[in-house]
């Protein structure tokens, strides 16, 4: 059965939007676990800091099931469809892994582009699994956040349940 890592992000009431989006993502997905959060600064435009975590859970679900269940629960949260890419979000939820699966299918592209280049992809995914080895050059999770240059994008580790 394929393990699904998802990256969870939020810059509007980010906490009481993940523990939302944990919840539905919960009821959807049994066993589903998740990394601490960790609160870093937005990129790419000038916003509230962002809240982001990963999670993972096994599913015989088909891979398009999974993007459609996470599209759901953006949707659900407030995200709005074609919202621009760096602006605040109520949610984003992006599929790192499924699997070993590799390449563009079901609209998606697997492993994601951002696992190993944004701070806030890796070091969570690290906490939550540092022995999963990418699908593409066999290393170790943990490998690449330890060379990561992590000066650029500090992650601070907070807590789901502070107020918002």
């Amino acid at each position: 059965m394929p393990e699904a890592y998802v990256a969870a992000g939020s810059n509007v009431r980010p906490r009481a939007n993940l523990r939302r989006a944990l919840a539905m993502l919960g009821a959807e997905f049994p066993g589903l676990r998740a990394s601490p959060a960790y609160r870093n600064k937005a990129v790419g435009f000038e916003g509230d800091d962002f809240v982001n975590l990963v999670a993972a859970f096994r599913t015989e679900r088909p891979l398009g099931d999974v993007l459609a269940v996470l599209k759901a629960t953006e949707r659900a949260l407030g995200r709005e469809p074609g919202a621009p890419k760096w602006g605040p979000r109520t949610l984003d939820l992006d599929l790192l892994l499924y699997g070993d699966l590799t390449g563009s299918l079901d609209g998606a592209t697997l492993p994601h582009r951002d696992l190993t280049t944004r701070a806030w992809v890796l070091g969570p995914l690290t906490a939550l699994s540092p022995g999963l080895r990418h699908p593409v050059t066999g290393e170790r999770i943990g490998a690449l956040w330890e060379r990561f240059d992590r000066g650029a994008h500090p992650l601070v580790e907070t807590s789901l349940e502070d107020a918002d």
